[in-house]
């Protein structure tokens, strides 16, 4: 059983030291998938946009520098030969992809081989809890200087999200905070040091006001029934107000008396 020490969230030393769970800490550090995660984890930070020209991107060049015989020199066919001062580049770089990736499982392995190693050198701390009421990059410093970190590279693992944590270590050169979740094997061997908190190893649920206040969502403002508009009434029209009035009837021409004969 690896044991680690232990410390009070004031940054006081317990008297007894933690013991460290069996399923993550075996003892066991497995140097060559270390190198394997660690070279994996640099390539992938690479950006790969390096780039020189070869003698198909150089300009000019069309002529023949001197004729082909009778100068006593050796033969040329262009001045942006690699050969050349000004010339193209043979076999330089160029953008390209640098991402490589391992297996799921090899990363894990990696990872405890790593918390591990820290264990076994007694560069692996427990602290009971660290909570901030405020972002406040003195406190995290004092806690520090109790605990014999000050000026080593230190790598805080929270329980979780811890915003207060986060905001009060991220001015400290020499400090990284991240979760216990998110730690590759990388971090742990670029740090000195390797603080977690207690109940990232025992698996309980953060401690209320560790982590971020969630957001309340804001309240919808319900759009209020628009009133019914009421028709204004309008005086009616003469045309409308009364009936039509009916044209008389036209007269038909009376009939010619035929004449007597």
């Amino acid at each position: 059983m690896i044991e680690a020490a232990h410390y009070s969230s004031a940054g006081a030393k317990h008297k007894t030291a933690f013991a460290l769970p069996a399923d993550l800490f075996d003892g066991t550090v497995n140097e060559p998938v270390l190198h394997q995660a660690v070279k994996t984890y640099l390539n992938n930070q690479r950006q790969g946009t390096a780039m020189t020209k070869t003698r198909s991107f150089v300009s000019g060049g069309n002529q023949k520098p001197w004729r082909q015989k009778g100068t006593g020199r050796a033969r040329q066919g262009t001045t942006r030969s690699p050969l050349w001062r000004g010339g193209g580049i043979v076999f330089g770089p160029i953008p390209r992809s640098y991402y490589s990736d391992i297996p799921r499982k090899v990363k894990q392995l990696a990872r405890r081989s790593a918390l591990n190693a820290r264990a076994r050198e007694g560069a692996l701390f427990v602290l009971d809890a660290i909570s901030f009421e405020t972002p406040k990059t003195k406190q995290l410093v004092a806690l520090l200087g109790k605990m014999g970190l000050e000026g080593k590279k230190v790598l805080l693992l929270s329980n979780g999200l811890n915003r207060n944590l986060y905001l009060s270590g991220r001015n400290v050169p020499k400090a990284q905070v991240m979760t216990f979740a998110d730690v590759s094997a990388y971090d742990v061997l670029w740090s000195d040091a390797v603080v977690v908190e207690q109940g990232a190893l025992t698996g309980d649920a953060p401690v209320a006001g560790e982590a971020a206040e969630p957001r309340t969502p804001a309240k919808k403002k319900t759009a209020k029934p628009a009133a019914k508009k009421t028709a204004a009434k309008r005086a009616p029209s003469r045309s409308e107000g009364k009936a039509p009035a009916k044209k008389p009837a036209a007269k038909k021409p009376a009939a010619k008396k035929k004449k007597e004969s």
